[in-house]
């Protein structure tokens, strides 16, 4: 948070108590340029244990919750085939909105939300997304600084056991969003469009589907060229296999500690359920509101967790390689390799906030705009498109960055 701020709060409603919203919560909840003043969600257990948790008013639907005079802005944290619909719910009754990536599931629809935004000259900002993390941040900084010459290339990595988790029907389903691409591929495509400067101009990929029972995309690895002549490679997995925090200390992608003795434990929870019924079951057990369920750690302890990441990043510049992990930032330069050292986070994702409520209280530009998300959507898109036709596409709605 900014020092010396003496915040007026802005009232949010929250649009889906899901899984986005639990992993948000923390930050929204301890902010006190924050204030959850409502919430909705088809879930009965969710909406009642929001009530108590908040003290908050829920409403059976996402019309009726934008209708309320009193928000400012709305968080959309909903399934990714409502978020166009729920945007421009929010803009028709003047609301802001912070809206979960993937921002869209089509180029049109992402469109449509940005001429929502302006048509109602209201905020809308797409996060969160690991380009918001403070070892990014800082990377980035340093890249500005430019005493470490140019971005010439990066390397990003990330090994997960995404594809195992409890899922509903659409999560695997790739024409309602589900599938690594829309759900991981946005967080690295922020990450290394923020860090080279923006603007891609081609994309080649190939995208992997092994397994029949998660009949989507589980990995992919691609090839970004830049218009200021930088490349990218980006890879993913999440069948669950190689766990490539092993390579940031065993610190999680949410900045926990992990223990790598519990190597398997994914699919061994999935491989005792019988029925896709007993799937959802167990994720709405986990859920927000559900019997399951257990908050993230928010506040900072001795033992809190340390900033969040998307996996391994390598930037190499003509003058040195530099490594953002989650409680340092490895510089590799001509003469001496050096350790840049973070403080732990006070509250996580806080840089969200920042970004929210300096543009709408403050008029500041935001970054992770529409036109920023819609840039990563097209890279999102061309990972898809590029597999299929094994042809290089070229990209033709870029933002840079500042």
């Amino acid at each position: 948070m900014p020092e010396n701020d003496s915040p007026q709060p802005l009232r949010l409603g929250i649009i889906g108590l899901g899984r986005a919203f639990s992993l948000m919560e923390p930050c929204l909840a301890h902010d006190p340029r924050i204030h959850i003043a409502a919430g909705t969600d088809p879930r009965k257990e969710a909406r009642e244990f929001f009530e108590r948790h908040y003290d908050a008013k829920t409403y059976a639907s996402a019309e009726e919750l934008c209708k309320n005079p009193d928000l400012d802005a709305v968080y959309i944290s909903s399934p990714h085939q409502y978020h166009r619909h729920h945007v421009e719910l929010a803009m028709r009754n003047g609301k802001h909105a912070l809206v979960e990536k993937p921002m869209a599931l089509s180029l049109h629809d992402c469109e449509a939300m940005i001429e929502a935004a302006h048509k109602a000259q209201r905020v809308m900002i797409i996060g969160h997304s690991h380009s918001f993390d403070l070892p990014i941040k800082r990377s980035a900084e340093l890249i500005a600084s430019q005493q470490y010459g140019a971005v010439k290339m990066i390397h990003a990595l990330q090994y997960t056991d995404f594809l195992y988790r409890p899922r509903r029907p659409e999560e695997l389903d790739t024409s309602r969003g589900g599938g690594v691409i829309f759900n991981q591929a946005p967080h690295q495509i922020d990450i290394i469009r923020l860090l080279s400067g923006g603007r891609v101009a081609s994309v080649r990929a190939m995208i992997g589907r092994w397994d029949e029972t998660r009949p989507t995309e589980g990995a992919y690895s691609a090839l970004l060229t830049f218009e200021n002549g930088a490349f990218a490679s980006l890879t993913y997995s999440g069948y669950a296999h190689f766990d490539s925090d092993e390579w940031n200390e065993w610190i999680g992608e949410s900045g926990q500690s992990k223990n790598p003795d519990h190597y398997g434990a994914a699919r061994s929870k999935l491989s005792a359920i019988g029925h896709q019924s007993e799937e959802i079951a167990l994720k709405n057990d986990y859920n927000y509101g559900g019997q399951k369920y257990s908050a993230p750690l928010s506040t900072q302890t001795e033992n809190s967790p340390w900033h969040q990441h998307f996996g391994s990043l390598i930037i190499s510049c003509t003058k040195a390689d530099l490594r953002p992990m989650p409680h340092k930032i490895m510089i590799y330069n001509d003469k001496q390799r050096q350790s840049l050292d973070l403080p732990r986070p006070i509250v996580q994702r806080s840089e969200v906030i920042d970004e929210l409520y300096n543009a709408i209280r403050h008029n500041k530009p935001a970054l992770h705009d529409g036109e920023w998300a819609l840039a990563t959507m097209e890279v999102c898109f061309a990972l898809l498109q590029s597999a299929q036709s094994q042809s290089e596409i070229r990209m033709t709605k870029q933002k840079a960055c500042y």
